[in-house]
């Protein structure tokens, strides 16, 4: 059943236009709840890994602790030990290991 279908039905009838509207109000608490806080929490997110650079420490999503050596376009190279780096790919850095602790 489509949008209009349902519109049109709901133009035939007066008592309909009520179920309408308390679609668009769950929509819109939905929205103003649950999907907006999600976006501006992923922009801050973005926004600190954005910040990060060489040197800094870091907490995978993985939940591996390390020290940033190197970043690239999409990857960033992490040493965990002496000697020991793993590559991992920028959107799975999760915070850096300062904030994380403060939390």
């Amino acid at each position: 059943m489509s949008l209009l279908t349902i519109l049109l039905q709901a133009a035939a009838g007066g008592q309909q236009w009520s179920g309408i509207l308390m679609m668009v109000v769950i929509v819109a608490i939905f929205y103003f709840f649950m999907i907006r806080p999600q976006q501006k929490k992923q922009k801050e997110i973005q926004k600190a890994r954005e910040a990060l650079k060489a040197g800094d420490k870091v907490i995978t999503a993985g939940g591996i602790y390390g020290k940033i050596k190197e970043i690239g376009d999409t990857y960033m190279l992490i040493e965990i030990s002496d000697g020991v780096r793993i590559r991992v790919d920028k959107t799975s850095v999760f915070a850096s290991a300062e904030d994380a602790q403060q939390k």
